[in-house]
């Protein structure tokens, strides 16, 4: 145990971090370091306080919620406190909960209530008569800032409720900023010359608090409600539960992905379902919030301190951290772009050791003013490469050095170029080896040729040994030139050998997309085989001719059309025919199919099948699929919590289909 004189120390220099740290947070909207390492001092400062209660104080950050409200805002008195939660990092810790409150309840059972815990800003609602008379951020739990003017232009938000309403209530929410939302709004900040904002829940919290409530209008900012805070009269339920489904009936938004579980085992398996796909949410999440049910016994279990010993927040493992940037390097792509990427001083990230993280290009570097040798925080979302979020600006030294890109590729030294209009510079030697080394590997991938047994580093040996020159050798090697390299056995050459004669028959679209056509994904390249039906006819196909098609504008026909006109293309197609490489489409008789001719666009989440299992339904009765609303979009198909593509579909008048309208055409379709 520590000292009780070394721990009063450690204990004020820790308050003075964290009290620091909540007024960059929580006041100027400026962090610099992420929710774990914040969580991680608030921990050690609890165990801290807790082996040493006399150190304990009323203006410890343990006993408080948050920071004081602004100034600038008036001041709103909160009747029953917005408290904070206590946390669960672990399984361990969420089961050593559980079973202090069954202690507690002398082992009465009580089911359970899962809500994602919404990276957002808190906010308190009153609604009086029927009207919404105030709406209050949290501030430090009892006092808030007043922002009822700007509560009161978002949409998700009622200004009145039915009669059948208390008299007076308060409900609580968690205002929150959409991802395609906090994107589109940070795109706004740097075309303006403004600072991006660091996550969605700053830029929430900086959209709330705007002195000038039109600003506010213009963001698209979100709620759910998660609670009630009380109520004067009434017939309020007697569970968490049943009051959100009241809630939900007098027109407040209700987290749809609420669960009700009867046991920790259910509660366990919402956890691990939502680590594993919280980033196909359209918001951000950072753990579960875990709620004993029934009102009697969240009474009897009652707070300790300023949290509630009913409720528990399980937390997700952390995707953010902060770590020094030590260098800027610079790799070159199948299409020649020159692509800089952070080398970082090593930092664990979601249970990840990360050394290296994407830098988007060299315009972004300068907005972001990011510099070789900054404090950055580095973001991993899910399996995505990390992410440079940003520096963190007050922890400059001075010594930083700003990046400059290289005037000459860095593999084969051929002098850059940077197309106008282009956001990338790109190395303009198509014989430049790290471009065939990108190519290659990108050719035999699944989504490509997907040539099994042809991963990484056997094209970097192929292509060392001399034997690949671009993607067309690869039909030509023998098993003789397969074996003369390095740990390559006899049944391996053969299988290698196999997987490439097999790949011979792939569909004209993997083969069009396996050519690395700038800006050709694989739905282009299928819409490409689809209206072409062969390799000759779109290799000669004019800007005018790519134009007509849907989905197509005149970047990405720009971009097939010079890609066709390199002598080494045409070398390469050439090759590829004398090897037996597919190069037509099979019939397709779309005309006569129920939905030919029209684009459809998805947005949401689907409940009946996936969106992959959507499109191949709507291809196989005729219709294509889109990844943006156009002019040329005929049907927006809704699932839940759509996203800014529902805005774009009204601007421009696109019909929308809901999922069951989108099942009722299928069916009818299929019939």
């Amino acid at each position: 145990m520590v000292e009780i004189s070394t721990a009063k120390e450690r204990v004020e220099r820790l308050r003075a971090e964290i009290n620091r740290h909540n007024y960059l947070y929580y006041v100027l909207n400026t962090p610099e370091i992420s929710d774990a390492e914040y969580d991680r001092l608030m921990k050690e400062l609890r165990e801290l306080e807790e082996q040493y209660p006399e150190l304990i104080t009323p203006d410890s950050p343990t006993q408080r919620v948050g920071a004081a409200p602004l100034e600038a805002f008036g001041t709103v008195e909160h009747p029953v406190p917005l408290l904070s939660l206590a946390n669960a990092f672990s399984q361990e810790e969420l089961l050593a909960w559980h079973k202090r409150v069954t202690g507690l309840l002398e082992g009465k059972g009580f089911d359970l209530v899962c809500e994602l815990k919404i990276d957002g800003l808190a906010v308190a609602l009153t609604y009086e008569n029927g009207l919404l008379i105030r709406g209050a951020t949290r501030g430090d739990g009892f006092r808030g800032e007043d922002v009822t003017q700007n509560l009161r232009t978002v949409r998700s938000i009622p200004l009145s409720v039915p009669k059948n309403a208390p008299r007076k209530f308060e409900v609580r929410g968690e205002m929150f900023l959409p991802r395609s939302g906090f994107e589109k709004l940070n795109e706004e900040r740097l075309k303006a010359g403004q600072s991006p904002f660091a996550n969605p829940r700053n830029a929430a919290a900086g959209s709330v608090r705007q002195l000038d409530s039109r600003i506010t209008a213009q963001r698209p900012l979100d709620i759910f409600i998660y609670a009630l805070g009380y109520a004067e009269d009434g017939d309020i339920p007697t569970t968490h539960w049943e009051t959100l489904e009241y809630l939900k009936s007098l027109g407040f938004k209700i987290n749809p992905l609420n669960a009700h579980c009867t046991d920790l085992e259910q509660v366990e398996d919402y956890y691990k379902q939502w680590v594993e796909s919280r980033e196909e949410l359209e918001y951000d999440a950072d753990g579960v919030v875990v709620k004993v049910n029934p009102f009697e016994f969240q009474r009897r279990l009652g707070y300790v301190g300023r949290e509630p010993r009913w409720a528990i927040a399980y937390k997700f493992p952390a995707t953010q951290a902060t770590t020094r940037l030590v260098d800027i390097g610079v790799n070159v792509g199948r299409t020649g772009s020159l692509n800089p990427f952070a080398i970082l001083e090593p930092v664990n990230v979601g249970g990840v050791t990360v050394k290296m993280a994407a830098l988007h290009n060299e315009d972004d570097i300068k907005r972001r003013d990011i510099r070789i040798g900054d404090t950055v925080m580095v973001q991993r979302a899910g399996e995505v490469i990390p992410q440079v979020i940003g520096p963190v600006l007050a922890k400059r030294t001075g010594k930083e050095k700003v990046f400059v890109m290289p005037t000459h590729c860095p593999v084969c030294g051929t002098q850059v170029v940077r197309p106008q209009g282009e956001v990338m510079a790109r190395c303009p030697n198509v014989a430049c080896p790290a471009q065939i080394y990108e190519l290659l590997k990108h050719f035999v991938s699944r989504g490509a040729l997907d040539i099994e047994g042809v991963g990484e580093s056997l094209c970097e040996v192929l292509l060392k040994a001399g034997l690949v020159k671009d993607v067309a050798d690869i039909y030509y090697m023998t098993k003789e030139d397969l074996l003369k390299l390095e740990r390559m056995a006899d049944k391996s050459a053969d299988n290698v050998l196999a997987a490439i004669q097999d790949s011979k028959g792939r569909p004209l679209a993997r083969v069009i997309f396996a050519l690395g056509i700038l800006h050709v994904g694989g739905e282009m390249a299928e819409i490409l085989a689809n209206h072409f039906q062969s390799m000759d006819r779109l290799s000669h196909a004019t800007e005018e001719d790519l134009l007509a098609i849907p989905s197509i504008g005149p970047k990405i026909a720009q971009s097939i059309v010079t890609f066709f006109k390199e002598e080494r293309t045409l070398k390469v197609i050439e090759k590829l025919k004398r090897a037996g490489v597919n190069m037509k489409a099979a019939p397709v008789a779309a005309r006569g199919l129920p939905l030919a001719d029209k684009q459809f666009v998805i947005t949401g989440r689907l409940n009946a099948f996936s969106r992959q299992e959507a499109e191949r339904k709507i291809k196989e009765l005729g219709g294509s699929v889109g990844s943006s609303i156009s002019k040329k979009t005929d049907y927006l198909i809704l699932g839940e919590e759509p996203g800014s593509k529902l805005d774009k579909a009204k601007e421009l008048g696109t019909p929308t289909l809901s999922e069951e309208e989108f099942l009722k055409l299928l069916e009818d379709a299929g019939s």
